[in-house]
């Protein structure tokens, strides 16, 4: 019996580096995960849109289908957004068994993965101590996605920064800048920006503006080989899942 699709599901963006970016997130995960069926689709702006990849692939003869979100957080648009739209489709498609996996956040193959830009970036392990990190997102006014940020942010500093301050793009304060000049307050000799962004776009834009004043700027997670892992980890989650019915999608 053929597994089923992973399909990852992106936001989407205006911006073309987006969708660029996460097919090269796709195409690592392919190289992890050789003879697996993966597709991508995009919630917003982009022409592969989730509806209408799904039609496709019940069209082509595929069964079963996992949506693993390429979102970072349980915000708006895993909790309500896509499980609306993949209800909408299935209601549509009767012969596609479509299960909505779980975001990527938080997990530790998600820290090492910031880590790993903050070296590819120019800082060493042993920095540590004496840098100040911002944990920039882009943002939610969901109390839970905040406390989740808030989370990971306590946890890298039990790792050894000198501190750790979250950030956020849009909708929460503080700031990427506030949270700049903060650190610098708490004594940090160093300020290093991590975008918790997956690809480029206009909030990750806003990140990097926010940061002119760090001494560090890390690029976002993108293809990273620890989210590419992540990704495969979600969507062997929710096919292990026990008790799921053929449309399993949170309420």
């Amino acid at each position: 019996m053929r597994p089923p699709v992973l399909l990852a599901v992106a936001h989407g963006s205006r911006d073309p580096r987006h969708a660029a970016t996460v097919h090269a997130l796709l195409r690592r995960a392919r190289a992890l995960r050789p003879g697996q069926r993966m597709e991508t689709a995009f919630l917003d702006f982009d022409t592969a849109s989730v509806p209408r990849v799904l039609e496709r692939l019940a069209a082509a003869g595929a069964e079963e289908v996992v949506a693993v979100p390429l979102l970072l957080t349980r915000a708006f648009h895993a909790k309500a957004d896509l499980p609306a739209v993949l209800r909408e489709a299935g209601a549509r498609l009767p012969r596609l068994s479509i299960r909505q996996a779980g975001v990527l956040g938080p997990s530790p193959l998600l820290t090492a993965a910031l880590e790993r830009r903050l070296w590819e970036a120019g800082l060493r392990p042993r920095d540590r101590r004496s840098t100040g990190l911002v944990l920039a997102s882009a943002g939610s006014t969901d109390p839970e996605a905040i406390a989740v940020i808030a989370d990971m942010a306590r946890e890298l500093r039990r790792t050894g920064w000198c501190a750790v301050r979250p950030a956020f793009a849009s909708a929460s304060p503080p700031r990427t800048d506030v949270a700049v000049r903060a650190l610098r307050g708490d004594g940090c000799p160093r300020v290093a920006v991590a975008p918790l962004v997956i690809a480029p776009g206009r909030l990750p834009d806003r990140i990097a503006e926010g940061a002119r004043e760090a001494d560090v700027l890390a690029g976002v997670l993108g293809p990273a080989p620890e989210l590419a892992r992540l990704l495969l980890a979600r969507y062997d989650e929710a096919r292990a899942a026990v008790g799921h019915g053929p449309l399993a999608i949170p309420a």
